[in-house]
């Protein structure tokens, strides 16, 4: 499912990776003019890979507030002593979310199944909040992104949930809509979040793209039928 939705254009991922090497040159010059004069290449690549390493060091940090969130949605205690300093402030948030909005989970870190439309994926919540069935997503990006609701739309229409403990499937229980908890370190945030059939619509679409890519392009061009002048095809060149 995360494929699937990866097929959204991303222009501003160009624009973000480009920045991000600008700024490990400027704030890690000591290391990059060293290692210029000592092997230019490996310069080249400390910097292109710098938004690999931003990347890495943010999905690290998500999953381990991830884990920490399912338990405390599980009644755990977590002590803080044994909270790395990193998602320390995290936790301490998403234990205030779960006070003031006071959940009940029907449904955590289970998996969503369509047969309908061949997809597969896995959700953080489904959850009773003032009465309204929700599902739930917890981020700790900077921002809460549009694609987001895409994720949500499609768990929200799959076939059948398949529970992590015993492998049965049951059904989606009816969906009122869908939410983001966004926790930074700073505070968190319930952000409401569409995702709905005109949603689930734009979805189903990037699904027959990904299909494309996968194998719906193969053997749309043709070899030539005529050809003339000095343009050789593949055929010719590896025949001569």
């Amino acid at each position: 499912m995360t494929t699937v939705v990866d097929h959204l254009p991303k222009n501003f991922l160009t624009f973000w990776a480009a920045k991000t090497a600008a700024e490990a040159a400027v704030t890690h010059w000591d290391i990059v003019s060293e290692l210029i004069k000592r092997d230019p290449a490996g310069a080249v690549d400390y910097l292109k890979n710098a938004h690999r390493r931003e990347s890495k060091a943010a999905a690290d940090l998500g999953s381990a507030a991830h884990d920490l969130f399912e338990r405390l949605c599980r009644g755990e205690t977590i002590n803080p002593r044994h909270v790395h300093v990193d998602v320390k402030k995290h936790v301490k948030h998403f234990s205030e979310f779960l006070q003031v909005t006071q959940p009940t989970f029907l449904h955590l870190e289970e998996a969503v199944w369509s047969d309908t439309h061949g997809y597969a994926g896995s959700f953080d919540a489904i959850a009773t909040i003032d009465g309204e069935t929700v599902l739930l997503d917890w981020k700790t990006s900077k921002s809460v992104y549009d694609s987001v609701a895409l994720q949500l739309s499609a768990y929200r229409y799959a076939d059948r949930i398949i529970l992590a403990e015993s492998g049965e499937s049951v059904p989606v229980p009816e969906i009122t809509g869908g939410a983001v908890v966004h926790v930074r370190p700073e505070g968190w945030k319930l952000v409401p979040v569409e995702c709905g059939p005109a949603v689930f619509d734009v979805f189903k679409a990037l699904r027959q793209v990904f299909d494309w890519e996968r194998t719906g392009k193969r053997g749309v061009v043709g070899r030539p039928v005529a050809h003339g002048g000095d343009l050789e095809t593949g055929t010719q060149r590896r025949a001569a």
